[in-house]
């Protein structure tokens, strides 16, 4: 099992999580590595938990399917549940935004590469289309009369 986790700096926002619905799901864009050869893959790969799709000689079925490549083997990664919201802390603190279950390859590297909502953390407003590729955000709420912002940002996957 991975998890990809976040630690970053919320100010004036939280329940920071990926958009993502069976319409619009949110594609994970990863590096990935197979554990028999230990190859990592040059191009980015995604990742979505509405996918599904079979696994050779099996009657299974996994999130992603990948072959490495470099040895030929046959590699899947499941994820586990919807993503976690990743809730405003101080100091901020590291959080586990989703878990996989990994068979024959690794997670090595993370791209925020998609949409992003989060809450209001003093109001009631629902920031939405949140880019976080730059590793910060900023926006102003209304409703709270104050500058929000999302500062710091670290992902890391671990062993869960």
């Amino acid at each position: 099992m991975l998890a990809l986790t976040l630690t970053a700096d919320l100010s004036g926002v939280t329940n920071l999580s990926p958009l993502d619905t069976e319409d619009d799901p949110y594609f994970f864009t990863f590096k990935v590595q197979c554990t028999s050869c230990r190859e990592i893959h040059p191009t980015w790969v995604n990742v979505n938990r509405f996918e599904s799709n079979g696994v050779s000689g099996s009657r299974g079925e996994a999130n992603f399917v990948w072959k490495c490549k470099a040895c030929k083997r046959e590699s899947t990664a499941t994820i586990r549940a919807p993503a976690s919201s990743y809730q405003q802390a101080s100091p901020p603190k590291r959080q586990n935004i989703i878990e996989f279950d990994c068979r024959g390859l690794e997670f090595v590297e993370f791209k925020a590469d998609g949409e992003w909502t989060a809450k209001g953390l003093e109001s009631t407003t629902v920031f939405a289309g949140i880019d976080l590729q730059e590793g910060e955000w900023f926006d102003y709420d209304e409703k709270a009369s104050e500058e929000v912002s999302i500062k710091d940002v670290k992902w890391e996957i671990r062993r869960a």
